[in-house]
């Protein structure tokens, strides 16, 4: 099994930039993105939600500034992301995207993102599920179907899941069988935060380490989420184990 340098990876929903003062400013959101320092970062809610979907970010200036560069969605109008999902990557290159709807009441989507990136094969699922535990479960069930469809890599996923619990209870119980348990890190609200809706997890071909809370005032001000993150080490592919593959 062979090591790898680690990444910093984020997961930050940006609320439309709108933050706990009720002020619409992606401005606050751009410093706190620079604070995180990021190698890839999932973002939700990066578009509006009405009228052309305008994406609320400049995105130029992150690529000049911080060196992440936006990977290319099949966008509607004028909207930055796919169901307002934006993957941004530093220093890597994007070999495929695949855009996925997801079942449930709400439009939601996920992005899943292969890349290749300090000379090693990952994919990252960038995704934010819908409110309703019904739409939930079955949102976490089309992500494994489709993974189950594509070659076996190191696999991340993260955004904003949208549920707290972690038991049996959970609507996402079925990740479990697929992803490492992460820990619960409350991030919502940003304010005062109570809940454990932002995830990170992983498939057995990589490890996250250091996994915590991006708070700092600026955060807690920007958006009604605080960003989570940590560092991520791919460990390479084991020899004849696919763990999205089941055996029943």
């Amino acid at each position: 099994m062979t090591e790898f340098d680690d990444l910093t990876v984020a997961s930050y929903n940006v609320h439309k930039g709108v933050g706990t003062d009720r002020r619409r400013n992606p401005g606050r959101i751009a410093a706190v993105i620079a604070e995180i320092g990021a190698d890839i970062l999932a973002l939700q809610e990066v578009d509006m939600r009405f009228g052309n979907r305008e994406g609320l970010l400049d995105l130029e200036a992150l690529r000049r500034d911080l060196g992440l560069i936006a990977v290319p969605v099949a966008t509607v109008r004028e909207a930055h992301g796919f169901h307002g999902n934006l993957l941004l990557v530093r220093n890597g290159l994007v070999q495929q995207v695949h855009h996925l709807i997801l079942p449930g009441l709400e439009p939601r989507g996920a992005l899943i993102n292969d890349l290749q990136i300090a000379g090693q094969s990952l994919r990252v699922v960038s995704t934010h599920l819908g409110l309703l535990p019904a739409s939930r479960r079955l949102q976490a069930r089309a992500i494994l179907d489709k993974l189950s469809t594509l070659d076996a890599r190191p696999i991340l996923l993260m955004g904003d899941l949208n549920e707290w619990r972690h038991d049996a209870r959970s609507p996402l119980k079925a990740l479990n069988a697929h992803f490492t348990k992460p820990p619960k890190l409350r991030s919502f609200p940003a304010r005062y935060p109570l809940f454990a809706l932002d995830r990170m997890m992983t498939n057995a071909q990589a490890e996250l380490h250091g996994l915590d809370v991006h708070d700092t005032p600026l955060a807690r001000r920007a958006s009604d989420h605080l960003p989570i993150k940590a560092q991520l080490r791919l460990i390479g592919l084991q020899s004849g184990l696919d763990p999205l593959v089941d055996e029943t």
